[in-house]
């Protein structure tokens, strides 16, 4: 990887983290606070949050029609996505193991917690705990996918790949034979489970 490849992504990382340190300072904006897990307002916050609620049957009355008719479509997805989330979680269960690639904990990226905040009402409750399975879970099959390719085949594509994975900047250059070959093993050892 070129110097140059290697600074901006060390950039890239450098303006995560400092994401991460102003969505924590907003946090204490906001009034909560996180204790052993848990979330906890200020009893006055609670107070405005229950007042900005939305009854269920306003909620219902107040939707498109075309909105209600094609929620069943949304949540059918739920079958398929059960269903990924079984044979990824098995897979990696069998397979991680065998190839000694560190295991994607799934509860760093299927978090239910947004279903406690008062401002919200059932039928808007429930739309949270859908989504953060859905897209959590595609987080983690993504992440399991990523360490995978790491592992059998870490090359970059010819063409451009919209929204590439972090682990992809690493990986070889389309064309770049030796560069594979020589950073094969280095790329399935970053991949071992540290707890070994």
């Amino acid at each position: 990887m070129s110097s140059r490849i290697a600074d901006l992504m060390e950039r890239i990382h450098d303006l995560e983290d400092e994401l991460e340190n102003e969505l924590a300072a907003r946090q204490t904006d906001l009034e909560y606070r996180i204790e052993r897990g848990r979330i906890v307002f200020e009893e006055e916050i609670l107070a405005r949050h229950k007042a900005l609620r939305t009854r269920v049957l306003s909620y219902i009355a107040g939707a498109q029609p075309l909105v209600i008719l094609t929620a069943p479509f949304i949540y059918a997805v739920v079958v398929p996505l059960a269903l990924l989330d079984l044979f990824v979680t098995v897979y990696q269960a069998v397979c991680f193991p065998v190839y000694r690639i560190a295991k994607v904990r799934r509860r760093d990226y299927i978090v239910f917690d947004r279903h406690k905040l008062g401002y919200l009402n059932a039928v808007e409750k429930l739309n949270c705990v859908y989504c953060a399975y859905a897209n959590g879970l595609i987080a983690y099959v993504r992440e399991i996918a990523s360490r995978t390719e790491q592992y059998w085949c870490p090359i970059k594509h010819a063409q451009r790949l919209a929204g590439a994975h972090a682990r992809y900047p690493r990986f070889a250059d389309f064309g770049d034979a030796e560069a594979y070959r020589e950073d094969l093993d280095r790329l399935r050892a970053d991949l071992h489970d540290r707890r070994e």
